[in-house]
């Protein structure tokens, strides 16, 4: 019999089978033994270190490059440099025993190829926690109506930017874009209308014990348009890496209607009472104000840094289709140096469903947001 044997207490499972009705318990304990067995055999296989053939072929990176300068290097490779390869004659390819890459010539990010891939699938699904330490302080940051999870951005600022480079989010809510830059080893600002919410990042930064950075309370188009602000916020450091969540256009602002209700309850949960608020106004006004501000934050961006926008379309009504994001996609586009590169999906699976439209007709769960990816080129 196999391995899987000395787990199992195949007397035990073939009585309590047996008096559950299950007919012919052995043959099922045979298929769960064998099942088992599998199992193991591939975590023990998990287990075990696997050396790359190349690996012991390439050289080892501190005798090809005696004086590299650590400080261009990620965290992960300085920390493991003694084990680090060069692979190939162009010398750019760093090589681990696991299998693990990194191109010396990566001028976007630190990642490995492997996570590189990983991000490019256009669909993020998550179902990330809201308790515990898990939830990276949801506890202090649901005060916001649609906090962004730190996780979530984290791994986005790890695509678009290198370790102790600048993230910059002018529409920062409850601070999801500056905690996850501080989770990865890079650095961030921003400016948030509500006082109320800088002060919530700040204790959830102080929460998860994550740096805390310099923010600015006020209109994002007015301290945009700062250039002694700015500075105070930025210094004179480019940013790689613009990452916001903008207010809709009056979504959370309009009164909440049918299965809503249960959710938000009847009155309206906008983000701020402000008429300076992107959140307050009517969709033409938004889409003129989230244009201004992107190039008013261009020139602090470097050449082919990204500016990343977080949006979720409304739902259609008669023949108006509400696509917001293929509105941004061209409003945004208007702008000379700045590039579309393409878009991803995150889908939050801990989103409550509801009946909408039962029982006449058909109305989406949205549980999906859309990740759209400009890139700063040559005017």
């Amino acid at each position: 019999m196999s391995a899987a044997m000395s787990f199992l207490n195949t007397s035990r499972l073939r009585q309590t089978l047996s008096e559950a009705g299950v007919e012919n318990p052995d043959e099922k304990i045979a298929e769960a033994e064998a099942e088992l067995s599998k199992i193991i055999k591939r975590l023990i296989k998990e287990s075990q270190p696997v050396i790359d053939e190349q690996y012991n072929a390439a050289e080892p990176f501190l005798k090809v490059y005696p004086e590299y300068d650590s400080k261009n290097l990620p965290r992960w490779i300085i920390d493991n440099l003694e084990e680090a390869r060069i692979l190939g004659n162009a010398g750019q390819t760093v090589i681990f025993p696991d299998g693990r890459r990194y191109q010396l010539n990566n001028t976007l990010n630190h990642l490995t190829g492997k996570a590189w891939t990983h991000f490019i699938n256009s669909v993020i699904n998550t179902a990330y926690s809201t308790n515990g330490k898990d939830s990276y302080a949801h506890k202090i940051r649901k005060i916001h109506p649609t906090p962004k999870p730190p996780q979530l951005m984290r791994d986005i600022i790890e695509f678009f930017t290198k370790e102790n480079e600048i993230v910059f989010d002018y529409f920062m809510g409850v601070g999801g874009s500056l905690l996850g830059a501080g989770l990865c080893n890079r650095r961030a600002s921003g400016i948030e209308l509500n006082p109320e919410y800088i002060k919530a990042y700040q204790m959830a930064a102080a929460e998860i014990k994550c740096p805390e950075f310099s923010c600015r309370a006020g209109d994002c188009l007015e301290i945009l348009s700062d250039q002694s602000e700015m500075a105070d916020l930025i210094g004179d450091e480019k940013i790689s890496l613009v990452l916001i969540d903008p207010p809709y256009g009056n979504m959370m602002s309009r009164e909440k209607t049918g299965a809503d209700i249960e959710k938000y309850g009847n009155t309206a949960t906008p983000f701020t009472d402000s008429d300076r608020d992107l959140g307050n106004v009517d969709l033409h006004v938004f889409f003129e104000k989230l244009k201004r501000s992107v190039e008013l934050v261009l020139p602090y961006v470097k050449r082919r840094g990204h500016i990343v926008i977080f949006i979720k379309d409304l739902q259609p009504s008669k023949k108006e289709t509400n696509l917001l994001h293929a509105q941004i996609i061209d409003k945004l586009n208007e702008i000379d140096c700045l590039h579309y590169k393409g878009l991803k999906i995150w889908a939050d699976q801990t989103t409550k469903l509801f009946p909408y439209g039962y029982p006449f007709a058909f109305v989406a769960n949205q549980i999906h947001q859309y990740i759209l990816v400009f890139r700063k080129e040559k005017p």
